[in-house]
């Protein structure tokens, strides 16, 4: 993969200030005395969810986070940031070990503890273990009040676009971890990357569609309008590998509801870029997605008829969904089309 220049500077929705606090000795103290250092910090500021009950409208609240620089012990909710703090060098003393998937579980500590779930932090074993640095996001977001009373507790949360959220996030822990070089590099890697495979479905040409298949249903995943974070995952595809959509405006086609096996075959796309949600989630006795879309109806796909059905790393598209390895999956998971 060849190196270009990093991704370009986005305007952040999620305001972010690195202001580093320059080391100075105390004025108090005598000449014998050791003199004393302010430990240098970077500020995090962001706009907080504080609604509390599901399903209410968000409230937010500018929130700033003191960060400590080269924290020793990190504990981290958010895989997508546990994949990026490992990718800058940094090592991850807990998080909830049952949620680590198996391509980061090289990032943990050999002595990491489990911090709890994404939805419930052992707070007991978190305050045990005196951790510098905590990241919360996603699904762990509700957790920052709790956590941020034992330790400077962060949000990376998608904000805004894809490439945007991981360019700041990448730019902001390389601060911390005193890796900007290496967030730099890592970023221009994952450009030239996400060029290589846009390129490679311009070469292959035609329309495509993203599904995601749970429970033997299907959904059709559309491209995300406006930058809201809470389209970018189905949106992805799309909007960052430049897929072109079958349809102009399929949230509207299928208002958000399952679609049918006819559907595919009505609109007929050339490509089927598929997620099996079950497979990221471990639902047991589930059928496989491969299983599932082997049937008479969708074998008569263009999709299928030309060997143009590609299955995405579902932990990857669906569990993590950020982070620079999990980036490194997803651009190789698009590379596919250039086989085909």
């Amino acid at each position: 993969m060849s190196r270009t220049r990093p991704i370009a500077r986005a305007s952040m929705l999620a305001v972010l200030a690195l202001t580093l606090a320059a080391c100075a000795p105390s004025s108090a103290g005598t000449a014998d005395d050791s003199a004393e250092t302010t430990p240098a910090t970077a500020s995090y500021t962001w706009d907080r969810n504080t609604a509390t009950e599901e399903g209410a409208d968000p409230v937010y609240e500018e929130t700033t986070v003191e960060v400590p620089v080269d924290p020793q012990r990190i504990v981290v909710f958010d895989m997508a940031a546990l994949d990026t703090i490992g990718a800058l060098g940094g090592e991850i003393a807990g998080a909830p070990l049952d949620s680590v998937p198996d391509y980061l579980e090289e990032y943990l500590a050999d002595d990491a503890f489990n911090a709890g779930t994404l939805f419930e932090a052992d707070l007991i074993a978190i305050e045990a273990q005196q951790p510098d640095l905590i990241v919360v996001g996603g699904r762990s977001s509700g957790l920052w009040a709790d956590l941020n009373e034992i330790a400077p507790t962060i949000d990376l949360s998608l904000r805004g676009s894809y490439l945007d959220t991981l360019e700041q996030n990448t730019t902001f822990l390389g601060k911390v971890l005193g890796a900007e070089a290496e967030a730099e590099s890592v970023l221009a890697e994952l450009e030239a990357g996400i060029a290589e495979a846009k390129a490679a479905v311009t070469e292959a040409s035609g329309t495509g569609l993203g599904i995601m298949v749970s429970g033997g249903q299907l959904s059709a995943l559309s491209p995300n309008t406006g930058n809201d974070p809470r389209g970018a995952r189905g949106g992805l595809i799309y909007d960052v590998f430049g897929v072109q959509p079958v349809l102009e405006d399929i949230k509207a086609a299928t208002h958000g509801e399952p679609i049918s096996f006819e559907f595919l075959l009505e609109h007929d796309p050339q490509w089927l870029w598929v997620v099996d949600r079950d497979a990221a989630t471990g639902a047991e006795g589930a059928q496989a997605a491969k299983v599932v879309l082997d049937n008479e109806i969708v074998n008569r796909t263009t999709a299928a008829t030309e060997d143009h059905v590609l299955y995405l790393n579902p932990t990857a598209w669906y569990i993590v969904f950020g982070g620079v390895e999990t980036t490194r999956i997803m651009i190789d998971d698009v590379l596919q089309v250039a086989a085909r």
